[in-house]
């Protein structure tokens, strides 16, 4: 007799499952993390202002225009050019900041124009410059006839696109630093929390020209690599230590306070080496004091020990290659300072700034007109958040931490710009990033369980919807107060009435002519 069939029974077999039970089965079992940072971001893009207009993108973008078009440092057709842009519509900041002569500009060494700006930034927008002339090239060769002059749209338009590049590769790969320690949910809200809830989305998509998205890019990067073999430094290779010297010569370059953040690995190789010379004293003086059974029982133990004190100086020999391919890799940086300046360090305008002391520490954080605590809470709950990541690593947190305080510190170094007066928020933290997200997915892992997620939602919702409107009242509502400082007297009247009612009037406008609404017009 053949076997009954129980023709009840489900089938389960992958071609005959319902489709959408397929796809719900896929999207339970795939991370949509990445898919929906990128979809926010490029649904961003519109709203993108492509734009060369102040001083500090000026000296940014002219290390690219110049060295590309004129093999030279010579900067003075190119301030020359974006400041008679910009005072066409009567704004003269870009001839005050870079064409004004006082005692060190031009420079009395070099009769160079100064810039205070590192080379970094200009290095990375290279590939999009390069393409946008070939572009230009092409183009005039079928008929076109657009100027190939490094100030044309296409240029500035491909230098700005490289910017908010870095920046949606900076977030996926934060992303994925968060993943490592919390579920898909915590770590995809965190990444675009921050994002959208800090400073980062308005340089990278608003002020795009500023190093500010790169620099983000390459400390992302750069914890990447490193995370690669985290708790593990002993078996990262030369490969990777080489790896790590570019890429943190590079962040050097692009913003020189960012080498404050390698106090990450140099903090890890001091426990390393601690971690090592207690090895050795263990294998050296505690192992002939053992009795003979005990000793017979370690020996194997004893002899791992042995191996990896002797790994101490090949240790040190991958640390000393960082180091130099570190210094290498500042080799541009150091010749530009030397044609610009006579020396092979930054202009002595930015050097006089500088408190040992750090006198603006708290300021930094606290200020409640400067703040960045109060200008972006979010990045106090990311820095919060460390503790409940110091529950799975109470390392890698600590270590973290240092490198946000570091940040912060040499901030409040600066005497006289620590307030960063006309910037939007907190600007020089924003490299910051991958630690404030860390930190808050961490936080949210922890509170998934406890409160669900709408209400995650909704506090990461409303921590946006702040933000968005400190943006609109920045831009184009009362720019002339907002620049300056927090102004809390009538600030929810403004985020809860204003903001909504002119971005509504204005809504035009902010879709297809946001140029208008900018002090500056050039676009």
């Amino acid at each position: 007799m053949g076997t009954p069939v129980d023709h009840g029974a489900p089938i389960t077999g992958l071609g005959r499952t319902p489709l959408r039970v397929r796809l719900r089965a896929w999207v339970a079992a795939s991370d949509i993390g990445p898919w929906l940072i990128a979809l926010v971001f490029v649904l961003l893009l519109p709203f993108s202002v492509p734009r060369v207009a102040l001083s500090d993108e000026v000296q940014y973008y002219a290390y690219l225009r110049s060295v590309y078009f004129d093999r030279d440092l010579d900067f003075r057709n190119e301030y020359e050019h974006f400041a008679a842009q910009a005072e066409s519509f009567g704004d003269r900041a870009v001839t005050n900041a870079l064409l004004r002569e006082d005692a060190m500009n031009p420079n009395p060494r070099t009769g160079l124009l100064r810039n205070v700006a590192p080379v970094g930034a200009a290095i990375l927008w290279a590939p999009g410059f390069v393409l946008a002339d070939l572009g230009v090239v092409v183009a005039n060769a079928v008929g076109a006839n657009l100027p190939r002059d490094g100030y044309a749209r296409p240029y500035i338009v491909a230098t700005c696109m490289m910017s908010a590049l870095y920046s949606l590769i900076g977030l996926l790969l934060t992303y994925r630093l968060a993943r490592r320690f919390s579920g898909d949910f915590a770590a995809t809200v965190a990444t675009l929390t921050v994002f959208l809830a800090s400073s980062l989305v308005f340089y990278s998509i608003i002020l795009m020209p500023w190093s500010h998205a790169p620099g983000f890019f390459l400390f992302a990067l750069f914890l990447t690599v490193w995370m690669r073999h985290w708790r593990r430094p002993l078996e990262r290779g030369l490969p990777t230590w080489l790896a790590l010297g570019l890429i943190g010569g590079l962040m050097v370059m692009t913003r020189e306070q960012l080498g404050l953040l390698l106090i990450i690995p140099a903090l890890e190789a001091l426990w390393s080496y601690g971690a090592l010379l207690v090895a050795g004293a263990f294998s050296f003086g505690g192992g002939s004091m053992l009795p003979t059974s005990s000793q017979r029982r370690n020996d194997g133990a004893a002899l791992v020990v042995a191996e990896r004190w002797r790994m101490g100086p090949g240790l040190f020999g991958r640390h000393a290659a960082f180091v130099l391919t570190l210094g290498l890799t500042l080799t541009p940086q150091l010749l530009a300072y030397q044609i610009l300046n006579g020396r092979p360090g930054p202009s002595p305008t930015v050097a006089g700034k500088f408190i040992w002391s750090s006198p603006n520490f708290l300021n930094t954080l606290i200020d409640p007109g400067r703040g960045a605590f109060v200008w972006a809470p979010v990045l106090a709950l990311g820095v919060l958040g460390l503790a409940w990541l110091g529950r799975r690593d109470a390392l890698l947190a600590g270590l973290l931490l240092a490198g946000f305080l570091a940040q912060t510190y040499i901030n409040g170094a600066f005497g006289t710009t620590w307030h960063l007066r006309g910037a939007f928020g907190f600007r020089r933290l924003i490299e910051c990033t991958p630690i404030v997200v860390l930190g808050l997915a961490a936080l949210l892992a922890w509170l998934q369980p406890r409160v669900g997620r709408w209400p995650i939602l909704i506090g990461a919702a409303a921590l946006v919807a702040w933000n968005i409107g400190l943006i609109a009242q920045f831009t184009f509502i009362r720019p002339g107060v907002i620049r300056r400082e927090l102004v809390w007297d009538d600030m929810l009247y403004y985020q809860f009435v204003e903001v909504p009612r002119q971005v509504f009037d204005k809504l035009w406008t902010l879709l297809f002519d946001r140029c208008r609404l900018m002090i500056n017009q050039t676009c």
